[in-house]
């Protein structure tokens, strides 16, 4: 099947998961690490959330900011993509 899998054990927001994927061990930890910011951040905001909303913001701060940079990488290609066509003129 599938090239090798990484497992790693991460904690976020006190909790203990494993992760599995197909990139490094170190791209693992970061994402780990930083969805653990964000839901503490929220956390620290919002102390009477319960986890599961506390998960949810999180997911849509991160959507929101994936979005975000998804447009403005397409504005970029586009940018470049139109700087392309004048220069081979």
């Amino acid at each position: 099947m599938g090239g090798r899998k990484t497992r790693i054990a991460v904690k976020i927001y006190n909790e203990h998961y494993t992760l599995v994927g197909a990139d490094s061990e170190d791209h693992l930890r970061r994402v780990a690490d930083e969805v653990d910011k964000n839901i503490t951040a929220i956390a620290s905001k919002s102390p009477g959330l319960d986890t599961t909303r506390k998960a949810v913001l999180t997911a849509c701060n991160i959507m929101d900011d994936y979005i975000k940079l998804k447009e403005k990488y397409e504005a970029l290609e586009k940018e470049h993509s139109a700087l392309k066509k004048e220069t081979s003129l």
